[in-house]
Parts: structure tokens; C-alpha cells; sequence
């Protein structure tokens, strides 16, 4: 290895290419943007490569790029786990942090941190919500222990290990006075405005290929957002909106009568929801724990 590499390197290479915008990397590192511009740069000179390339709509990363961002988050993330070791053996509190995709945080993630809170009461855990790209980035860094959610695209999950828990589906729902209610075929459906998953969802390419297969285009009329308190609240406040998410995000909202699920026939996108760690790491005894919960959790709900 080239010992000109430095942690600083590494960590500004992650962060932009998780932020893909130098401005907001800069401000997750306390960092101005020519000083973070610069330790990319030194790095692509030690490296004799070019890593990111800057355009209008913001940095994407080179072929070489791709390939050395998964190497780069590894070798942070082994070194923030260790660190972390350090400080628990050290006597220090320990400190779990969790990645969850909405699917999970309406119902399995509260049961088990009540759960692990209780039986571990000297570990600070911390819950970070958001959409798949982000958590599966930050769990490759380091900065999350685990993620739990659906199983994204395979090419995203790289370098992760995944262990199953169970199987969800989406759905298409709106609200009981709804005339989307009436809807028996899926192209019917660009008839309202579509609440629709974005591109960085775990869920994306599972809706795309359902449509697909029923020779439904891209909604034409559509609003994109992995948010649960936003599609919530525009669908429950607009009769003309459907909402096509995953079941677990509106489970109690259906078993409330506040949404119904439109007849529809959706099974072809049922797929795994589970455990998402660095493969290959060492777990922490928090995170063992916080896994052991999950499963039992899983299976008696």
C-alpha cells in the first residue's frame, strides 16, 4: 500500500461520493470545498487515476472510481470499528447504530429497540431512517453498524452480507373515499397522481418491473419520495392521489381504515426484508444483540 494514503483521504473520497456533491461533503467533514477538492485531488494523483468527475448535476464516479469506493469505505469502516472496540473495552459506554428503511421503522424497528434498550441499558442506540443508497453507503463506511430493510439491486449490496428475516410485498393505496378504489387494471392508474418510489428506493426496480410485465409506462403524473410522513399526509389529504409503497410503511394505516389497499394484484414484487452488515466484520456484542431481537421479533409478528 502506498503510505502517502492517509485516513483524511479516504474519508473525504466516501463522503462525496455518499453526498455526490463536494459543498455537502464539505459540511459532513467541518471542511471548506477547496480544501476538500484538494485531498481529492492529492488522492487521485498518489493513486494516478481519476476517481470523480464533476458535471451540472452534481459528481459522479469514474469506472476506477466505483471500484476503489468500495475498498476506501472497508478500509474506514474496520478502522472506526476498531476504534469503537477500543473505547468499550476501555470502560466507555457502548454505542449502536442502526440504518432502517421506512418499511421497517412503522412497526419492527420501535419493538426492537424498546426491547434492546431494556436489556441493554449502558448502550446508546441510535436509529437513522433513510432511503437505501444513503444506509447501504453509510453501512459500507462505517458509520452504521447494520441496516435492516429490503434487499436492494445486487449490484448495490456488494462487499455486504445479508441474512433474511421475511418477506413483504408492496402495495397501491389510497384513501376509503378514493375513486381510485374502482381501479382493476394498473394502466387505469394514470388517471391520478402517482406517489411513486424514487430512483435510490430499494423498491424502484421492483415496481419498473411490474409495470413492465403489464405494459404500463412510467407515470406520466407522479411525485417521487421515500418519505412515509409526506406520502401520508399527501394521500390521506387528496382523494386524486395513490401511493405505491411498501406494505410494511402502511400497515397500520390500512388495519386503521385510514388507506385501503387498491385490488390489485401485486405479489410479483414480495421479496426479502432483512439483516444488512459489512461482510466479513466482526460484530459487536450490541449488534449481536440487536440482531437476536430482530429475529425473534420477526417471527412473532
Amino acid at each position: 500500500m502506498d503510505r502517502r494514503i492517509k485516513f483524511r483521504h479516504l474519508d473525504a473520497f466516501s463522503a462525496i461520493a455518499r453526498a455526490r456533491s463536494f459543498k455537502s461533503a464539505a459540511e459532513q467533514l467541518s471542511l471548506t470545498q477547496p480544501a476538500i477538492s484538494k485531498t481529492l485531488k492529492e488522492l487521485e494523483g498518489i493513486l494516478g487515476t481519476v476517481l470523480m468527475e464533476r458535471s451540472r448535476s452534481g459528481v459522479a464516479l469514474t469506472p476506477d472510481g466505483e471500484v476503489f469506493l468500495q475498498f476506501a469505505e472497508q478500509s474506514t469502516a474496520a478502522l472506526r470499528h476498531g476504534l469503537r472496540s477500543l473505547r468499550a473495552t476501555d470502560g466507555a459506554a457502548g454505542q449502536l447504530k442502526v440504518g432502517a428503511l421506512p418499511s421497517v421503522v412503522a412497526h419492527l424497528i420501535p419493538q426492537t429497540s424498546v426491547a434492546f434498550t431494556t436489556s441493554n441499558p449502558d448502550t446508546l442506540l441510535e436509529i437513522h431512517e433513510g432511503p437505501h443508497h444513503d444506509l447501504i453507503s453509510r453501512l459500507r463506511s462505517g458509520s452504521l453498524d447494520l441496516v435492516v430493510g429490503r434487499l436492494g439491486r445486487p449490484e448495490t449490496v456488494t462487499g455486504l452480507g445479508f441474512e433474511p428475516l421475511y418477506s413483504e410485498e408492496v402495495v397501491i393505496v389510497a384513501r376509503p373515499d378514493s375513486a381510485a378504489l374502482a381501479v382493476r387494471a394498473f394502466d387505469a392508474l394514470e388517471a391520478f397522481r402517482v406517489l411513486y418510489p424514487p430512483r435510490d428506493s430499494a423498491i424502484r426496480s421492483i415496481v419498473a418491473r411490474l409495470l413492465i410485465s403489464n405494459g404500463v409506462p412510467l407515470f406520466s403524473n407522479r411525485i417521487e419520495s421515500t418519505s412515509a410522513a409526506f406520502g401520508r399526509a399527501v394521500v390521506e389529504g387528496d382523494g386524486n392521489t395513490v401511493w405505491i409503497i411498501s406494505r410494511g410503511v402502511v400497515a397500520r394505516d390500512i388495519a386503521a381504515g385510514h388507506l385501503v389497499e387498491l385490488d390489485l394484484d401485486t405479489a410479483p414484487t414480495s421479496g426479502a426484508v432483512g439483516i444488512m452488515t459489512r461482510a466479513g466484520a466482526v460484530p459487536s456484542a450490541p449488534t449481536r444483540a440487536f440482531a437476536r431481537l430482530l429475529r425473534q421479533l420477526s417471527r412473532e409478528t
